[in-house]
């Protein structure tokens, strides 16, 4: 991933594994060898009390020292208290305590208002996007994504028009799983070890698609060229 910020000439790269920053180190020395920005971050689960096998979810940034260290208790406060079914989760209340130093995005379609949006609750999004927007004052960012699900345009839309009720900036973002369009088939099939499942069984759940790889600025502004304040 360094190596292809770098042949694109991106000033910065941010890595934000879930619910985990294990890779940060080798990252960090990787991308400072290369002369590209390193941005610490993490995709987060965040626990949901009133259903608690259906967690949200939030990608964290952090945005300075002080933020990168929160981040790191948050985790390690995730995996020593927080754990359901094995899965590390933030509580919302620990934001409380403050969230200085940390950009917050939305999560795009795993995130508590996408997952809203796309079931047509309107309500509900306006209440979680203002919810987050009090826990991260200035700092809370609607993502938009069109990375090959079928109801990626209408979910876009919809995040455009509630971040105008809202008054949230938008970013457009890449759910990257793969370097390159060619690598699908083996990820897929490393899912399905990890998973338990084999590449012909019609049953299994097919969460990743095949425009999931990583994308260069062109491409990106290609994409969302309709949306040049998502890029900017």
């Amino acid at each position: 991933a360094v190596r292809a910020a770098a042949s694109d000439r991106m000033p910065a790269l941010a890595l934000t594994d879930l619910a985990n920053q294990f890779g940060l180190i080798k990252f960090y020395t990787a991308a400072r060898a290369r002369g590209v920005k390193p941005i610490a971050g993490c995709d987060v689960w965040i626990g949901n009390d009133s259903e608690r096998d259906q967690p949200s979810r939030v990608l964290l940034l952090a945005a300075t020292r002080e933020g990168y260290l929160r981040l790191c208790n948050w985790l390690s406060l995730a995996y020593r208290t927080h754990q359901h079914r094995g899965r590390a989760q933030l509580d919302r209340a620990w934001f409380d305590d403050g969230t200085e130093g940390i950009i917050a995005l939305s999560g795009a379609r795993d995130g508590d208002v996408g997952q809203a949006l796309l079931q047509g609750n309107a309500t509900a999004a306006r209440r979680f996007a203002t919810d987050w927007m009090k826990r991260f004052p200035t700092r809370y960012v609607l993502e938009v994504q069109r990375a090959g699900h079928g109801d990626d345009e209408a979910l876009v839309q919809a995040t455009v028009a509630l971040a105008g009720e809202v008054g949230a900036p938008i970013v457009a973002t890449h759910p990257i799983q793969f370097l390159t369009a060619r690598d699908f088939r083996a990820h897929e099939a490393r899912v399905c070890i990890a998973e338990g499942y084999t590449l012909s069984d019609a049953r299994r759940p097919r969460r990743f698609s095949q425009e999931q790889y990583f994308l260069t600025q062109a491409q990106m502004t290609e994409k969302f060229s309709d949306l040049p304040q998502a890029l900017t």
